[in-house]
């Protein structure tokens, strides 16, 4: 089986860190590499990972950056230096199941056509109780149930699944992801997950293969809802592939050109970067589908297309 690197980024993470890792070392596939960087920790993290490096000098490298680099850097930073063949993403506050890496190896050893992967997880609380939720890593399985076809590009396009906690992928895919744009609110593991999936080459696995833990101090959120009809049907909204009425239409629209918008800025960026040209896909699928929106509502949509020209709005 591959051997990987667990690339894993730590700030002011005393409080949950010691379980991640210890997580991590429990694998039934062991790690072979654990790159640690971290962002400036003022807590017990630095003296926290110190110990884990005495105790592992063959399997940890530790970085303490001069300066704060955030999240999105950060990764970039310790995806850069790691070595093996796979890279797992790791938060520090997470918890992985004992067989998440077994799983995820055996599944890119046996699918080379795929270079990226993320799974479903468990919902747990500060305490590190489970909680019963539907999540939006749920949604690929409730669209299965309706009949539809899953294209994890539209679906991507749409609400973001990859949560990077749960992704590993190739490391021969670095030159083609990295430097990763630094946008607001647009986060290094869609980054991966969209210019993968545009070219199919991404792949979604249901089983639960980690602990997502929410609490106050996480930087995204939003991912779980309550495990009834009013909850499913509050998820799935996001992930409306086929609007039927006017809002619909109006709400996918608008998160499309929000989606081209980011892209056209970051290819501006990055003259030459080989996944720089994402927005034309884009732009295509928003394209088509306001033509389909002028052909269903064309009074309504001439209103509004005239009313946002008026107030500034694009649409």
């Amino acid at each position: 089986m591959t051997s990987y690197s667990v690339a894993l980024c730590s700030y002011n993470g005393e409080k949950y860190i010691h379980q991640q890792i210890d997580s991590i070392l429990s694998q039934t596939h062991k790690p072979s590499e654990i790159v640690v960087c971290d962002d400036g920790s003022t807590d017990r993290t630095p003296e926290i990972l110190a110990e884990y490096q005495k105790q592992y000098p063959e399997i940890f490298r530790i970085h303490f950056n001069e300066i704060n680099l955030r999240s999105v850097k950060n990764f970039e930073k310790a995806i850069s230096l790691c070595s093996k063949k796979i890279i797992f993403l790791s938060d520090q506050d997470d918890i992985w199941a004992e067989n998440k890496a077994e799983k995820i190896v055996s599944f890119l050893d046996n699918h080379p056509e795929i270079d990226v992967v993320a799974t479903n997880g468990f919902c747990i609380d500060e305490n590190g109780a489970v909680h019963e939720k539907y999540s939006l890593w749920d949604a690929p399985v409730f669209l299965r149930e309706k009949g539809k076809n899953i294209d994890y590009f539209e679906i991507i396009l749409h609400c973001n699944i990859a949560t990077g906690a749960s992704m590993a992928f190739r490391a021969a895919l670095k030159p083609e992801i990295m430097p990763f744009p630094v946008l607001k609110d647009y986060h290094h593991d869609e980054w991966i997950a969209v210019n993968t999936a545009r070219k199919g080459r991404f792949a979604f696995l249901n089983d639960k293969l980690f602990y997502y833990r929410t609490h106050q101090e996480q930087q995204v959120g939003g991912v779980f809802f309550d495990k009834t009809e009013e909850g499913k049907a509050k998820l799935m909204k996001s992930f409306n592939l086929e609007p039927n009425n006017f809002s619909e239409y109006k709400k996918l629209l608008k998160r499309l050109l929000r989606f081209y918008e980011i892209n056209v800025i970051i290819e501006d960026k990055n003259q030459g970067h080989p996944s720089s040209n994402i927005s034309q896909s884009i732009k295509e699928r928003y394209d088509s589908l306001k033509n389909e929106f002028k052909n269903k509502f064309p009074l309504k949509s001439r209103i509004l297309f005239l009313s946002d020209k008026i107030m500034g709005k694009k649409r």
